[in-house]
């Protein structure tokens, strides 16, 4: 067996593998990553089988669904028909380029070595490699997370596995599915539902709890649930109790109420979007004792350090957020606290937003409007139409809004969130007051808005808390 030493050794080739630049010709790395998906794709989960490639899929997903919103604005569209395998060329010939190149450039620098295996801790400076034997002075932690599964009856048979799916899989599919079931209410159930509906399945979105979204503010995922409603099937308060083959083809799949009724759907594809796991547990990180929480997520400080100093993490692996933009700017800040261990530097201290790319879009940041209730946080909370404003009634949109929880004492925000087309690029703007701490009034007041762009209806509500706060202080 073979054994050797390196200076580093990273667990993952996502946002992990960005560490490794430059300044660390000098050291000699170890990036260790077995791949995701079914082809073992190099560079992690969102280039791969995530965020990347589910947003390319939502673009032609939104032109698809068009007509129907067109012919609310005196335009008749006609969708001639979706042309599948060129959407998935389109998709997957760059993403597979960009791994297949991410990893041969990788591969040809002199100072790192590349392991295409699985790994697991021996002990807390020892990994096994396939066959292989490493030690390193550090280890970074950035395994990420996988799709969580289900435990039901049917659901391990090989005979059924072609039409059972997980986030991992369901895009790579040869051809739209004449009828889709989705299991689960959060992020991706969503995304999904949208891109298969508009690309021609019938979908029934299933949902243990009572509402879609469920970590979200209540009214923007109120809202949510309402609208997917009018797009797809969507059933709450059930629960997959088995899979069966269908006697004319496909799936017979089985839920339960809570109240033991039975509810029974036919699919020709069944897609499991119930949440991730984090990776932790399948590198037995226990062995080189580093602590895990209840969930299984690596415990870190602000450094991005475990209980070991001489091991990190970052990513899904160690974030509830699980979201790249997070797993990025922890990824620099392992990058600097490797190159300048005496001068440590925390991760940003800022919030941290959610862009949910369904029809329509959602962006939310920092608390909900329940969260502060809960806390007893004094808040007033605004929420401004779209309607309200001149480029909402181009659009036609009496469904959106923007949603602004506000300390009255300060003017700042403590939370907000926007439903509606744009809703990703408007809701920045509440990103931006919150992270460089501006209050209502000088967000609203202290810039231009250009007439009739939608993002007056941020103003607007900017504007109605600025009020709203000066009621309640006085």
């Amino acid at each position: 067996m073979a054994q050797d030493h390196f200076d580093i050794c990273i667990i993952g080739s996502g946002s992990g593998n960005s560490i490794i630049d430059e300044r660390f010709d000098d050291r000699r790395i170890a990036l260790v990553d077995r791949g995701v998906g079914e082809d073992l794709w190099f560079g992690g989960t969102c280039l791969n089988v995530g965020c990347i490639p589910t947003k390319m899929m939502v673009v032609p997903a939104t032109m698809a669904a068009a007509p129907e919103h067109a012919r609310r604005l005196g335009v008749g569209l006609h969708l001639d028909g979706i042309d599948f395998d060129a959407i998935r060329q389109r998709v997957f010939g760059r993403t597979n380029g960009i791994s297949r190149a991410g990893l041969a450039w990788r591969q040809a620098n002199e100072n790192v070595t590349v392991l295409r295996e699985a790994a697991a801790f021996i002990d807390e400076r020892t990994l096994q490699v396939g066959r292989r034997t490493i030690t390193a002075d550090q280890f970074v932690i950035a395994a990420g997370s996988r799709a969580r599964m289900l435990d039901a009856p049917g659901l391990d048979d090989p005979d059924l596995a072609g039409m059972i799916h997980t986030s991992e899989t369901i895009l790579r599919i040869r051809q739209v599915p004449d009828r889709l079931v989705v299991i689960g209410g959060g992020v991706e159930a969503l995304e999904f539902g949208h891109i298969f509906t508009s690309l021609g399945s019938r979908v029934t979105l299933v949902n243990r709890s009572e509402r879609l979204l469920r970590k979200v503010d209540g009214e923007i995922a109120q809202r949510a649930t309402e609208l997917a409603a009018e797009r797809f099937s969507v059933r709450l308060n059930q629960r997959l109790s088995a899979v069966e083959p269908a006697g004319r083809g496909g799936l017979l799949l089985r839920f339960t109420d809570p109240s033991d009724t039975e509810y029974r759907y036919n699919a020709d594809a069944l897609l499991i979007v119930a949440g991730r796991v984090p990776n932790g547990d399948q590198l037995a990180v226990e062995k080189a004792g580093v602590d895990v929480d209840e969930a299984g997520f690596v415990v870190v400080d602000e450094y991005q350090r475990t209980g070991r100093p001489h091991i990190w993490a970052l990513g899904d692996v160690c974030d509830r957020h699980l979201l790249k933009h997070v797993a990025n700017a922890e990824a620099r800040t392992v990058q600097h606290n490797l190159l300048h261990p005496d001068e440590p530097a925390a991760r940003p201290a800022v919030p941290v937003p959610q862009a949910i790319f369904s029809q329509p879009p959602i962006l939310t940041v920092g608390a909900s409007e329940r969260q502060l209730r809960e806390a007893g946080t004094d808040h007033v909370k605004v929420v401004q139409p779209y309607s309200t404003v001149a480029y909402g009634w181009a659009l036609d949109d009496e469904t959106g809004f923007v949603k602004l929880l506000v300390d009255p004492a300060t003017g700042r925000l403590l939370g907000g969130g926007v439903i509606g087309p744009e809703a990703p690029e408007l809701g920045q703007l509440l990103v931006t007051a919150m992270s460089f701490d501006i209050d209502v009034g000088t967000m609203a007041r202290g810039q231009y808005w250009a007439h009739p762009e939608l993002a007056e209806v941020v103003e607007n509500a900017l504007l109605s808390a600025a009020a709203e706060c000066r009621k309640a202080t006085r």
